[in-house]
Order: C-alpha cells, then structure tokens, then sequence
C-alpha cells in the first residue's frame, strides 16, 4: 500500500468516525432536502470528466442519519430492520426493485404502513451530501461506507467512465436493450450543490414529461367501453391528447380527472405540443 493510499484511508476513517451528525439534523430540521438536480444532457460535454452510472427508475430518497425522506422531505415508513443499521450520515440515492418495476416499488416504499415488500427494495446510493470533497472523493467515501455496513439492501451504484461521446452513446444502448431507464453522469471535480446544474446530467432515447390529466376520451374499435385516451396540460398550458402507452387495465381504470401523469416524446411541434406523446405512469404523491 503506498504513502498516499495509506494517507488518503487515515482520512476517510477520520471522516466517517469524527464528523458529527449536524449536517443530518439541519436537513432533517429544514424538513425539505436541499437535493442536488440534473440538467439534460448537451453534445458540448466532455464525456471524459465524468463518471456514468444507469438512471434508476425507482424513488428517490435522503436518508438524514435517522430516517428516509421523499424528495418532498416527507417521511418515508421503512421498517425498522431497513434503517437501523444505517450508516450515521446523510445519504442520497434511490429506493429501488429493479428495471421496469416502478409501479410495484412506489407502492410499497410510498404506503404508509410498511409491508413485506420492503423485502424486495434495495437503497442504491450515488452521494454522500455532507461530504465537502468532489464527486469522486464522495464516491470513495460512499464505498467505504457500504463496506463497513455490511448490508444486502445498501449498495452503491456502479460507475464507470467513457472516454468520448460513442462510447457513451454504446453504453446508452445497452441499457436501453435491457430495459433500463437511461444514464446520469456527475462530474468527476464537482462539490454537492444542492440546485440544477450541469454537473449531473440524464442521458435518455428520449425526453419526459409531466402533464396534468384534464378529461378521458372513450375509445373505439378494441377499446369500446374503455378509455381511449387523455386530454391532458403541461405547466406552459399545452394541452394535447395522450393515446398510447396504456395497457388495457389503465384504460379500464384511467389515471383520475386532476392527477398528475409522466409522458414521453421525441420531439416538439412547432406550436410546442409534444410529438408522440406516449404514457409511462400516473405520478405518485411523495
């Protein structure tokens, strides 16, 4: 082991025994997390400064050295032996099943009694918060921590680092193939800063949405008695039709009149309404 790797161990211990909780009670004081958001991602970056890992499609979550937060900063109701052996420092990451399990996770980490599904949850962790240090100082940090817990349901995201753009786009395309959500890139230099920046970026096939769902259109033909589609509007005022993406028991059940769904498109047309709009999912309240 060289000098500095030896050196750089000292620190972490020093870190993650010395630091105290403070910074985990001022956010839990301030009740609404102060999260780190994504820009989308830009052909101008320099793929090569950052480090890549697949975009979880679970929900997010801040545990604040005693308890899990929604994005929102309202509680989340783990049981007992998923939080109590948590390390005592503030975490961001994603309560998460696996690829395309959405729906099947908001339903058992945003209940408000806690359930057996918790068995399938795991806590994917990408940043350590009250660390001052870059990213990838955060990330080493981060693995410690894992190490030292000990636990099958905390993990730590992988990350891996891409030389150029095709190397990013080929990467993107194999989890795609997979069913996975996209990627997200964090800036190997970047401090936690608690706004929308570029230093973390998404990297989708394509763009998503959210829109306010106005009415329910009836179907036709196959879709007789059922719902065909929704008229719906965006923040801007857009409104627009959404007919696609619905298995047959959503169109038998329809996200209500009021509630909040996510889409995805592929482009805008040029009054600004959204091409091929399809339906992914009603949007829980966390």
């Amino acid at each position: 082991m060289s000098i500095y790797t030896r050196l750089y161990t000292r620190l972490v211990l020093i870190y993650l025994i010395c630091i105290p909780l403070s910074h985990a009670f001022a956010q839990h004081a301030q009740h609404k997390p102060e999260i780190e958001l994504a820009n989308r991602f830009n052909d101008s970056v320099n793929v090569a400064e950052y480090l890549v890992s697949e975009k979880l499609d679970g929900i997010r979550a801040r545990w604040d050295g005693t308890q899990l937060l929604t994005r929102s900063g309202n509680p989340i109701s783990a049981p007992l032996w998923f939080v109590e052996r948590l390390p005592k420092h503030v975490l961001d990451g994603e309560l998460w099943i696996g690829r395309q399990r959405f729906e099947r996770t908001a339903s058992v980490v945003l209940s408000h009694e806690p359930s057996d599904g918790w068995r399938e949850i795991k806590f994917m962790l990408f940043d350590l918060p009250g660390y001052t240090g870059p990213f990838s100082e955060r990330l080493r940090m981060l693995e410690v921590l894992a190490i030292q817990a000990n636990l099958g349901h905390m993990q730590v995201i992988p990350q891996r680092k891409y030389s150029n753009h095709s190397a990013l786009m080929a990467a993107l395309d194999e989890v795609s193939r997979g069913g996975g959500e996209g990627l997200m890139l964090h800036h190997q230099d970047a401090l936690y800063t608690p706004l929308r920046s570029n230093n973390v970026l998404k990297l989708k096939k394509h763009r998503d949405a959210e829109a306010i769902v106005l009415a329910h259109l009836p179907g036709n033909g196959k879709y007789q008695g059922m719902m065909g589609a929704i008229r719906v509007q965006m923040s801007n005022g857009k409104v627009f039709k959404i007919g696609s993406g619905f298995s047959d028991q959503e169109r038998r059940s329809p996200p209500p009149v009021g509630s909040v769904v996510t889409f995805k498109y592929y482009d805008l047309t040029v009054n600004g309404i959204p091409k091929f709009a399809s339906y992914i999912r009603r949007k829980p309240r966390q």
